[in-house]
């Protein structure tokens, strides 16, 4: 057989590896290259408006960076403070200006990175820090509740120190303020009023979670002269889920852990005219003893409504007084006839075991009763009485964005969902 074909072959080669070593040798010179420079102290060629030698920067004003008498033009900038959040700006088309677009955060350190090229191409760039000045009028939240273990109920609040009534200004609010879980849920801020917000997620918190709360607000610019503050962080976590289901039409409760039943307990609850609410409801603390009496809800003394009782093993659900506790006077009704004046009672023994059980957070819920339904914000924690789609209006980051598929939250109360 010829070798021609294979000495061509290899010949050909050769030229092809001599041609590249000449390509790369002809593109390793500096001077036909000068992105290929080291890059200069650009440090001459530009200036920045703010605070270089001249004190602390006003972050009610922009940040502007532009090069020296045509020196040149920016190619990229970047400022950030300590937090690592990154200002947000605009560079001009022809490259010689540079502004922010976003308000400074006060009370900052910020470390400005600037690259440029100079007529001929090549390369600069320079580092500067600079600090802004800080705000007497701060706006700060604190978080609750205590750290520390709860139920599956329990929403996260956070109280502003100051009102805050825009969309625009909540939304700025709403955005720093962080709730991070393990395992992670979907949940949302809801507005209250202008200081009080409540977070939870879509269904209640998985058993044994992690959350973490925390606020990245301290020195963003809310409206005029109101700039974020600090914030305490918060830390709790879930035990098992507990709830107790109530339906007044039977009169017994249902109690389960982590969805298993382990009670059921027969009691009394509001008779009518003081109808035990319908809902759900979480449980906010608990008392040994208790002293209720009748002209606290308004019945006067000597009425035929009235009462003056010591009462044990009380666990509260709402403000207002409704309890679960201990009624000895009752036992003959428990399980048979509503005969409380809203509270829901049950034996010494079954009232201490469910104050043993049960701690803050926990999930108390009461269907088939003629009262009203538990409020959501105004006499405890009724937040779960609010549908997703109602819950995710009360933000100012998703309101009227989505439909509200379910006009009426009746089918939580429904004792078969239980």
């Amino acid at each position: 057989m010829s070798q021609v074909p294979r000495f061509r072959t290899v010949l050909s080669c050769s030229l092809l590896v001599v041609s590249l070593v000449t390509a790369a040798a002809a593109c390793s010179g500096s001077d036909s290259n000068p992105l290929a420079s080291t890059p200069f102290d650009a440090g001459g060629q530009i200036s920045f408006s703010g605070s270089k030698g001249h004190g602390k920067a006003d972050p009610n004003k922009p940040l502007e960076i532009t090069t020296k008498n045509g020196s040149g033009r920016i190619t990229d900038v970047t400022a950030t403070d300590a937090s690592g959040r990154r200002l947000a700006g605009e560079l001009s088309a022809d490259g010689t200006r540079w502004h922010s677009t976003a308000p400074l955060a006060a009370g900052a350190h910020y470390t400005l990175r600037v690259a440029i090229e100079n007529g001929r191409g090549r390369p600069g760039n320079r580092k500067f820090t600079f600090d802004t000045k800080s705000s007497s009028h701060r706006l700060n939240a604190t978080f609750g509740p205590q750290a520390g273990e709860y139920g599956v109920g329990q929403p996260i609040t956070a109280k502003l120190s100051a009102p805050v009534k825009a969309k625009a200004d909540r939304a700025k609010v709403e955005r720093a303020l962080k709730v991070d879980s393990v395992p992670a849920v979907v949940g949302s801020w809801y507005w209250v009023d202008s200081k009080t917000l409540h977070y939870r997620p879509k269904d209640y918190w998985p058993a044994h979670s992690k959350i973490n709360v925390h606020s990245n607000l301290n020195g963003i610019k809310i409206t005029g002269k109101l700039y974020g503050g600090a914030a305490k962080p918060l830390k709790i976590t879930t035990g098992d889920r507990l709830e107790a289901l109530t339906d007044a039409g039977s009169d017994v409760m249902t109690v389960k852990r982590d969805g298993k039943v382990i009670n059921t307990i027969p009691v009394t609850m509001g008779k009518p005219g003081f109808s035990t609410r319908n809902g759900v409801k979480v449980v906010l603390g608990k008392e040994y003893y208790v002293q209720m009496k009748s002209s606290s809800i308004g019945i006067a003394a000597g009425s035929s409504d009235s009462y003056d009782l010591s009462v044990y093993y009380a666990t509260r659900v709402t403000w207002s007084g409704e309890y679960v506790h201990a009624a000895p006077w009752s036992v003959g009704s428990q399980g048979v006839a509503n005969t409380s004046h809203g509270c829901t009672g049950m034996s010494t023994a079954n009232a201490t075991w469910f104050f043993n059980t049960f701690h803050k957070g926990d999930l108390v819920s009461v269907v088939g009763s003629a009262g009203d339904t538990m409020t959501p914000f105004d006499n405890g924690f009724g937040d779960w009485n609010l549908s997703w789609d109602k819950w995710r209006k009360g933000s100012a980051l998703v309101a009227g964005k989505q439909a509200d598929s379910n006009p009426t939250d009746t089918a939580r109360l429904r004792p078969a969902a239980f």
